[in-house]
């Protein structure tokens, strides 16, 4: 006797596959394998890391004297596997739409384009995010450890290029790009996240930054940070409302230490410092400073950012 019966289990799995096909039908949800491919975006991220950085993320046998013809075609190589995943993305956005895909090869094409146009640009910001973790943390003894070995910076190179995607209007993707380096890094940033120049997070594991959050330039976060959304409007179905600005604002040369959560559309002015572990749903004053001393009352933290905000008028 078979000690498990797996033509009943595959005939179960198969009643339900069908059950939920049929539930998305009614939702005209897409069906089928027109997706992009995880596995293929991952050796996308992989070969673009190398080409930005070809002599310290591309191959170890790499000599300087090859690298133009190294990033050449790793890039040829990169992009090409890009446009396929962005066909299949946009295939995937027009059926769910219910419109038809004649210009699908002319969108991703120019999706793909601009994506290319775009990794000059985010050279640079990758490397005032490099130099701000190698400034900011004196354990660092050069850029090459900062690059090699800091979470915060793997996170930030694999948000550079997905929120790149994600201004395209590729938001499958750029979400596969974000998740591959959560897996990797412990550090959640959304795709959606907008993120000036100068940014570091230090240690990393537990970080989460949520999609319409707004960081200025020179912000440094810690271990365990939150910038996340306080609540979740409902429309008069029911559904959660998408897309609404619902997380935070950290403004210029802020400074946020492990542990803390920081909820809702606030602000965080220039300059201020929020201190570990603390709970803050309100905006702080630009160069204001709050310690978990002062937050224990939420209503004393408020008139605390209340005060000081005047006193800076």
């Amino acid at each position: 006797m078979a000690v498990f019966d797996v033509n009943q289990i595959v005939g179960d799995l198969h009643a339900v596959r069908c059950q939920w096909r049929e539930s998305q039908k009614r939702s005209r949800e897409p069906g089928g394998r027109e997706f992009p491919s995880r596995d293929a975006l991952a050796q996308v991220i992989e070969a673009l890391k190398g080409a930005l950085f070809p002599m310290r993320l591309g191959p170890p046998d790499l000599r300087q004297e090859s690298e133009d013809f190294y990033v050449g075609h790793t890039l040829d190589s990169a992009l090409h596997g890009l446009l396929a995943q962005v066909r299949l993305e946009l295939t995937y956005s027009a059926r769910h739409q219910g419109r038809g895909d004649a210009d699908i090869e002319t969108e991703a094409l120019l999706a793909a384009r601009s994506f290319a146009g775009a990794l000059p640009g985010i050279r640079q910001l990758l490397d005032s995010d490099v130099l701000a973790a190698y400034n900011g943390d004196p354990a660092a003894r050069s850029v090459d450890e900062v690059l090699l070995c800091y979470p915060g910076v793997l996170a930030m190179i694999h948000h550079r290029l997905a929120h790149q995607l994600y201004k395209l209007g590729l938001p499958l993707l750029a979400r596969i790009a974000a998740e591959l380096s959560h897996s990797q890094t412990g550090i959640d940033i959304h795709p959606g996240a907008q993120i000036g120049p100068g940014f570091f997070i230090d240690h990393g594991t537990g970080v989460v930054i949520g999609e319409t959050a707004v960081i200025g330039q020179r912000v440094r976060l810690y271990q365990a940070v939150t910038l996340g959304a306080k609540r979740f409007p409902k429309d008069l179905e029911g559904k959660l409302q998408k897309g609404l600005p619902r997380h935070p604002i950290v403004e210029d040369d802020v400074v946020i230490y492990a542990g803390a959560t920081i909820l809702g559309r606030v602000t965080l002015g220039k300059g201020a410092v929020i201190g570990g572990n603390v709970w803050i749903t309100y905006d702080v004053p630009a160069g204001g400073n709050v310690t978990q001393a002062v937050s224990r009352d939420s209503a004393g933290v408020e008139a605390a950012a209340q005060t000081l905000g005047s006193a800076l008028i």
